[in-house]
């Protein structure tokens, strides 16, 4: 062991520690060299209070330092050290013992084994330092540490005796903390003792914090850490509460000026006095504050920060609330910016509100909304803007200022499935949606199948005229080759639609519109005792409503459905014949707990004016798929030709029921479905056949996806035994 004494200058004395006591003889000759005291490594108590050398004599050793004298250089104070050395009888830069126990240390800079590099750490004997005893230790010691924990004092919550609510349940209190504690999650162990201590403070913290909202202001908690009895098991954590008294609302005050109505402050501030002061429902309270005022003409309110003043007497809080409403406004202009898509005009005819009406923000929220469903915005945002104008009615106007980003125009979409008697079927179409501003889209699909293909094109106007309004025009030319037909098909047609969109679900929806077709098919001839082919000219002027009720579009789960069909038509070419086609259909959904849906279908179509041989094979009505009674091929029901070919009929007759269990993602259906078709025009219930099965869904973002297995029961010759459907969504 080595001691530094005292560092002069460059100058440093080292020395042993057994050469302490000749060391201080030769400071102090009068200083005895040894201690008589019986011990080698030990002291007395005077010996310990006696200096070696005192400071006086010490400083007297020392030469004089002058302050103001400059500070030599290395070079010339080298030099006097070989002054000295020479004048003391020896060669400079040597080294001479003056006895065994001091020795001079030669200059550093002229030892030759500081320049000697370091070998390479291999070289050196050294033996490698092993930390598994330490680790094994520190992992026996981490798996040491198991622990539980307790709270107690949560059932001495006490409300004063004259309040007529309850406080807030203590059970409630714990059942949050269990979801927040730093000491649950840690499911009992630890690493040490320590994290142990720190999930316990952090958790002291949180019950108390949670008294606190649940109205005990006075609330406290102690930790405490229990060790086992007999010194093996886990630790406990006690956690003591003292949440004292509950603290209701007394006075309840809303610095504001008049706002219109007079309780509109108020009446949307639900807790009242005499309640206990609950932190989440007075922050919930305060909230439904900032949303009224927007909704009924203050755009710009905004709510301060609240103030409760205590009385530990009373246990009452009076609640003070500064709200600043603005100036009650009126819709002003709308104003674009950014990346435009639609000018102004065309974004207020989006909104349900015109100039003047009185701000309402659930308007803007409509209107917002409805921009994101065009489905050309990769960004937009509405916000109101103060201006200096004033309205008719003495409010101020707020104008929308709507940012704009455009997203991508253009869209590739597919769709695929399979039916039994169907076949596999592909559609793939290219879009794009504001090709004509505003909102005038180009859409060109393919079709290919193993027994259709096709192409079409078609030009929409979206939001034409109003919102959720469009506008149609299509032509497409279709070959069909089924069992019932063969059918080469060109179709001009135009609607006009009032539409249901994911966004806004509506109750009422039509369209109405005309078609024209020039379609050469094949069917069989009575007369004749064979197949032959006709071409038939038809133009049709088709509508539609629908009452829907359901809670979603593309999988509902409660409401029902009622829809109405109905169809003027003109048969063209060798005479013409008019006749009308209708059709009904209603659907319901009934849920039966959280996972189970009951759902029917009911259809009912006829078609009259005409005989059958009149109407356009590919105009008839036809039974059987996946849409219609499954356990049965595509059109298959109904009657049929010497070849067992269906012939189609003008009156229809389906029903279906489906129960339906959902677990996650994906789904379980059972369904049974019926059906018939009919030469007469009056729909029948004679001979209605059964098809069942079972069913698998896939839930996605988009919808189900469906994949049905059905059989029909009372097969006849020629019938499938089993029919698959592979498609996208519900039957119905």
């Amino acid at each position: 062991m080595s001691l530094r004494l005292r560092s002069v200058g460059c100058v440093v004395l080292w020395a042993s520690a057994s050469n302490l006591p000749a060391i201080a003889q030769q400071m102090d000759p009068q200083a005895p060299a040894s201690r008589e005291d019986g011990a080698a490594s030990g002291r007395s108590d005077d010996a310990q209070a006696d200096p070696i050398i005192t400071d006086e004599e010490f400083d007297a050793t020392i030469p004089a330092i002058d302050p103001e004298a400059p500070l030599g250089t290395v070079e010339q104070w080298d030099a006097e050290q070989a002054q000295l050395e020479r004048e003391a009888g020896r060669q400079p830069g040597t080294a001479t013992a003056t006895n065994a126990d001091e020795t001079l240390i030669a200059p550093l800079a002229d030892d030759p084994e500081i320049a000697t590099p370091l070998g390479p750490i291999n070289s050196f004997d050294v033996e490698p330092f092993d930390d598994s005893r330490y680790t094994e230790a520190d992992e026996a010691a981490s798996q040491s540490i198991r622990y539980s924990y307790r709270i107690e004092g949560l059932s001495e919550a006490e409300a004063p005796a004259d309040a007529e609510p309850a406080p807030a349940d203590p059970g409630s209190v714990r059942s949050r903390f269990e979801e927040l504690s730093a000491l649950d999650d840690g499911d009992g162990k630890a690493s040490n003792g320590a994290m142990v201590s720190a999930r316990m403070l952090e958790d002291q913290q949180l019950l108390a914090d949670l008294l606190i909202g649940e109205c005990f202001f006075d609330a406290t908690v102690n930790g405490a850490i229990e060790m086992p009895e007999s010194g093996t098991g886990p630790i406990v954590v006690v956690l003591t509460a003292s949440p004292g008294p509950c603290y209701r609302l007394g006075s309840i005050t809303f610095n504001a000026p008049p706002v219109e109505p007079e309780d509109l402050i108020s009446r949307n501030f639900v807790p009242a006095t005499g309640e206990p002061i609950d932190a989440e429902r007075v922050l919930a309270a305060e909230a439904n504050i900032s949303v009224a005022l927007p909704q009924y003409g203050y755009p710009f309110a905004r709510v301060g920060e609240r103030d409760i003043l205590l009385d530990p007497e009373t246990r009452r809080g009076d609640y003070t609330l500064p709200v600043m409403p603005g100036a009650r406004s009126s819709f002003g202009d709308i104003l674009t910016s950014g990346t435009t898509v639609f000018e102004a005009d065309h974004i207020a005819r989006l909104a349900r509100f015109d100039k003047g009406d009185l701000y309402d923000s659930r308007l803007v929220d409509d209107l917002r909304k409805a921009l994101v469903a065009t489905g050309l915005y990769s960004l937009v945002a509405v916000q109101p803007e103060p201006s200096d104008t004033t309205a008719p009615d003495g409010t101020q106007y707020a104008n929308l200022a709507v940012e704009q980003a455009a997203g991508p125009a253009r869209t590739l979409a597919a769709n695929a499935g399979y039916g039994t008697g169907q076949g596999i079927r592909a559609q793939g179409s290219w879009t794009h949606r504001n090709l004509f501003p505003p909102e005038g889209a180009l859409i060109a699909s393919v079709t290919a199948g193993t027994q259709e293909q096709g192409a079409s094109a078609t030009f929409r106007r979206s939001n034409a005229g109003r919102r959720d309004r469009a506008v149609e025009l299509s032509l497409s030319a279709l070959r069909s080759d089924f069992a019932a037909y063969e059918s080469f098909t060109g179709r001009l047609a135009g609607r006009v639609s009032y539409y249901s969109t994911p966004i806004w679900q509506k109750r009422l929806t039509y369209s109405y519109g005309f078609e024209l077709l020039g379609t050469n098919e094949q069917d069989f001839n009575f007369i004749l005792g064979e197949r032959d082919r006709r071409t038939y000219y038809v133009a049709a002027l088709p509508g539609q409503i629908t009452w829907d009720r359901s809670n979603d579009l593309l999988d509902p789960t409660r409401g029902f459905r009622l829809s109405a069909q109905v169809s003027p038509e003109a048969s063209l070419g060798s005479g013409t014949l008019f006749y009308g086609r209708g059709l009904l259909e209603g659907t319901g959904y009934y849920p039966v707990g959280d996972s189970i849906v009951i759902a029917g279908r009911a259809r009912v179509g006829s078609i009259f004016g005409a005989d059958r041989p009149d109407i356009a094979p590919s105009r008839r009505y036809y039974a059987g798929g996946g849409g219609s009674v499954r356990g049965f091929g595509y059109q298959e029901l109904g009657p049929k030709d010497p070849e067992n070919r269906p012939i189609g009929g003008r009156s229809l007759v389906e029903a279906a029921a489906e129960v339906r269990y959902r677990f996650g993602n994906y789904g379980i259906v059972g369904f049974v479905d019926a059906g018939q078709v009919s030469t007469s025009s009056t729909p029948g219930f004679s001979d209605l056949r059964y098809g069942v099965g079972v069913g698998g869904r896939f839930y996605t973002n988009f919808g189900p996806m469906r994949l049905d297995v059905a059989t029909p029961i009372a097969r006849r010759p020629g019938e499938s035994r089993v029919a698959i459907y592979i498609s996208i969504g519900q039957a119905f």
